[in-house]
């Protein structure tokens, strides 16, 4: 007899390892508490919450888009225009009002905040600026042709 079977006659590890090839385990179904948590997407969910063949309007899911009208009068308002443009809203600045120099040091401000927030600015008249972020997209354009 070799050294390994009088170890396992000894310590009784050839039984163990009959008894377990006579008796099949069987595994149960894992419980819920057992079951790995699938984590679904956002996607996913609102497919499972909607009946098939359920229709829905692109209208109800995006947000109303704003346009908002600036007309300063200090050049202290270009971070009011700003924060709107940073909330995704399109903004008509009017510089009818204010000093030239004040002007033009509101349109480098705006200009630096759409270029940062990938948007568009652009001259739609006299002293008026259009200031886009960049889900608006501006079609067409004004002539250069301005009368003063």
């Amino acid at each position: 007899m070799s050294i390994k079977r009088k170890f396992e006659k000894w310590f009784y590890l050839e039984d163990e390892e009959e008894i377990q090839q006579e008796q099949p385990v069987r595994q149960q179904p894992p419980t819920q508490e057992q079951q790995p948590r699938k984590v679904a997407s956002r996607k996913q969910q609102v497919a499972e919450t909607q009946q098939p063949g359920t229709v829905v309007s692109l209208q109800s899911l995006q947000k109303s888009s704003k346009v908002v009208l600036f007309e300063p009068r200090v050049y202290a308002e270009a971070q009011d225009i700003s924060e709107h443009l940073k909330n995704k809203r399109a903004v008509v600045v009017n510089l009818q009002r204010i000093e030239r120099d004040q002007g033009i040091r509101i349109v480098d401000f705006l200009s630096g905040t759409v270029y940062a927030l990938g948007g568009d600015i652009q001259r739609i008249g006299t002293d008026i600026f259009l200031c886009v972020p960049e889900n608006v997209e501006v079609a067409g354009s004004i002539s250069d042709f301005f009368e003063r």
